[in-house]
């Protein structure tokens, strides 16, 4: 699948992959901070953005569909930064082709099966009678009484768009997303570890990963390093963007 893409600056590759719901343009100002130093690829991953849609959604095809991006590009030792479903697919992109990989950013996610978690959102977007709505005020007010969070609202807001028509439309592919849900909860399994460099993001007030989640972590990523982020939540990108990279600038420069 070809994959929609912005890229930036010039330098080693950077690959930035978005989690579950968003899109390549939630990393638009990182990623002109990033590319003072490197070439930056933000992407969108397959249902999600202005990439393509498809009948099926897995942590498998999103690895399939960053290794076709990068024999596209002629890219090779990248480092990826992974936002939740994004740093699953990270992970098991870093896992299954590790002389691809110099360095491997893993945000506010582990490698271990997830319970659902998105209910919420699948009914608050269901809840948006399209055909209704005839400014964002509406479909925001639609998707209220099952998302109360304005901060989650608005995230879930940006995959609103409008058509030429003037009609609403959603440019998540909802119907997969929904169908296949439970493929981005999977575990990430292997039998040979990473061992290249890996650095673990984690937010402080966030719970996606718990002092539990080492053992997976030392077991597939032995040389991995944990920071966690005060005051942020499982955003922590948006949330302190400034801690954030230079968390990350630290380790991508020290690799050079």
């Amino acid at each position: 699948m070809k994959l929609n893409y912005k890229s930036y600056g010039h330098g080693s590759p950077l690959l930035i992959l978005h989690g579950f719901m968003g899109s390549l343009d939630n990393w638009h100002t990182l990623a002109n901070q990033f590319a003072q130093n490197f070439k930056v690829f933000t992407i969108d991953q397959r249902n999600h953005g202005k990439s393509p849609h498809s009948e099926e959604h897995s942590i498998p095809l999103m690895v399939a569909d960053l290794l076709e991006f990068l024999n596209d590009h002629n890219l090779h030792s990248v480092s990826i930064i992974g936002h939740s479903m994004g740093g699953k697919v990270a992970m098991q992109f870093a896992l299954s082709y590790p002389e691809l990989v110099k360095n491997l950013i893993v945000v506010d996610i582990a490698p271990r099966q997830y319970k659902r978690g998105h209910d919420d959102v699948f009914e608050a977007i269901f809840a948006v009678d399209l055909p209704m709505v005839t400014g964002r005020k509406d479909a925001e007010n639609m998707m209220e009484p099952f998302v109360q969070d304005f901060g989650t609202r608005q995230f879930l807001m940006k995959n609103l768009e409008r058509n030429q028509d003037g009609t609403y439309g959603w440019k998540v592919n909802l119907k997969t997303l929904h169908q296949d849900y439970e493929e981005i909860i999977k575990p990430i399994i292997s039998e040979i570890p990473f061992t290249g460099n890996t650095l673990v993001i984690k937010g402080g007030n966030s719970r996606y990963i718990s002092n539990l989640d080492e053992i997976d972590f030392k077991d597939l990523f032995p040389n991995y390093q944990l920071i966690e982020i005060a005051n942020a939540g499982h955003w922590v990108h948006a949330e302190a963007p400034n801690d954030f990279y230079n968390g990350v600038l630290g380790l991508l420069l020290n690799s050079v």
